[in-house]
């Protein structure tokens, strides 16, 4: 690592740089991107399941539920009601750039159809 062009101090150019936050690309990145959006989720009362950390779940008092399913920084979310859902995203757009694919056909390698 250098330092920045116009950082740089006289007898201290072989000094590193500390880093504020995680960088993409870096191996601290993926678990720092886990940290903050499960504390995303649990400020929204959505529970991970103890099976899979990568699975979290809200039910309502209605009875209703959504599920949500995330692998590396792609989401699937399921639920009965759709309203619902809307929200979650429109919650989840508030923290975090994302971008809504429409309906799932496709994801790992798996074929989804809803009928």
């Amino acid at each position: 690592m250098e330092q920045l062009e116009g950082f740089k101090i006289k007898g201290k150019e072989y000094l590193v740089c500390r880093l504020k936050k995680s960088l993409y690309g870096l191996k601290q990145a993926p678990r720092q991107w886990y940290k903050k959006f499960d504390s995303f989720m649990t400020e929204h009362k959505y529970r991970r399941t103890t099976l899979d950390h990568c699975v979290f779940v809200k039910r309502f008092d209605d009875g209703e539920f959504i599920i949500l399913l995330l692998y590396v920084d792609d989401m699937l979310i399921v639920g009965q009601n759709s309203d619902k859902i809307s929200k979650l995203k429109k919650e989840m757009n508030k923290s975090f750039a994302i971008k809504d694919l429409g309906p799932a056909k496709q994801m790992l390698d798996m074929s989804i159809s809803c009928d």
